[in-house]
């Protein structure tokens, strides 16, 4: 009896991208909370930011003083997060 081919090697053969499986032991948590600091008010508060596109900016209010914060995020090869700046917004 033959033996079949493996994944990686079928995926390679028809130039596939590997499968994704959301309950595999490579997913991705595509979303984290994260603490800021407020740069007008101070007050650290928590948000959620996506990391399904990679690194991001987004306009975000303060949870406190209401107040626009430009949240500039790095997201390094592996989805992780590298890191946020919270700016403040024009």
């Amino acid at each position: 009896m033959r033996e079949l081919p493996s994944q990686p090697t079928i995926d390679a053969l028809y130039g596939l991208e590997p499968v994704f499986e959301p309950d595999g032991p490579e997913s991705l948590q595509v979303t984290e909370f994260v603490a800021i600091q407020c740069p007008y008010c101070g007050e650290r508060f928590e948000t959620a930011v996506d990391l399904s596109a990679g690194s991001f900016s987004y306009v975000e209010d303060c949870q406190v003083c209401c107040q626009p914060i430009e949240l500039v995020g790095d997201v390094d090869d592996d989805g992780a997060l590298a890191g946020v700046r919270a700016n403040r917004g024009t």
